[in-house]
């Protein structure tokens, strides 16, 4: 008897199945959505909403390129641009180092198009005011390395991609009152992070140059 009902409900099920054969999960596009669920309004306004600065909220992490100058280079360029030469922000800094145009009017480059257009020139810009940043704080390099500031160890990379972001005289002032009058740019960097993100790497390849030009 058991088998017989078995067999009758197996029956029934296939019945069912055959009958409704053209509802099958892969029919999803047939469904109607309820009312209840639908997105009301402009749905484009909740879409590729991303931070004004996005690349500092989600702390993209550059390719390592060691400890030396190249990757000490590398890392701030990727920092300020992603390593991409043709980048002009929000607020008109240019190229992969994103330079201002008065930092490099000081540097004797005074054709911005020239400038974006030109790879070889940038590297040349970002290794001329290296040099020219460590002559600036050539005293201040000598008397904080090594020592710490809100925990962090005071480095030569660090000062100088501090200064690269809020020029010497800031870094000047951070390092003489001992932390208490940092400086935070338009998109939430300060001096004290960049002290502390680019800390240990050794360029002391890069000559110091008093009012080193391209």
């Amino acid at each position: 008897m058991k088998r017989w009902i078995g067999f009758i409900l197996h029956l029934a099920m296939i019945v069912v199945l055959t009958s409704f054969g053209s509802y099958t999960v892969m029919d999803k596009g047939a469904l109607e959505v309820p009312e209840s669920l639908k997105v009301s309004g402009n749905y484009e306004q909740y879409v590729n909403q991303e931070p004004e600065n996005a690349l500092e909220a989600y702390e993209v992490t550059p390719p390592f390129l060691g400890k030396a100058y190249n990757g000490f280079k590398e890392a701030l360029a990727f920092k300020e641009s992603q390593g991409k030469y043709h980048v002009v922000n929000t607020l008109g800094y240019l190229g992969k180092y994103q330079f201002g145009s008065s930092t490099l009017h000081l540097m004797g480059i005074y054709d911005m198009d020239t400038f974006l257009d030109n790879a070889e020139l940038q590297e040349k810009a970002f290794e001329t005011n290296i040099a020219r940043n460590k002559w600036i704080l050539r005293r201040d390099i000598k008397r904080f390395k090594g020592k710490r500031i809100g925990g962090v160890e005071i480095t030569e990379s660090g000062i100088l991609a501090a200064a690269h972001l809020a020029g010497a005289g800031n870094v000047k002032k951070y390092l003489r009152s001992y932390g208490q009058d940092d400086v935070t740019d338009a998109y939430g960097s300060s001096i004290s992070y960049y002290m502390k993100k680019f800390a240990g790497y050794d360029i002391s390849n890069i000559p110091q140059k008093k009012n080193a030009k391209v």
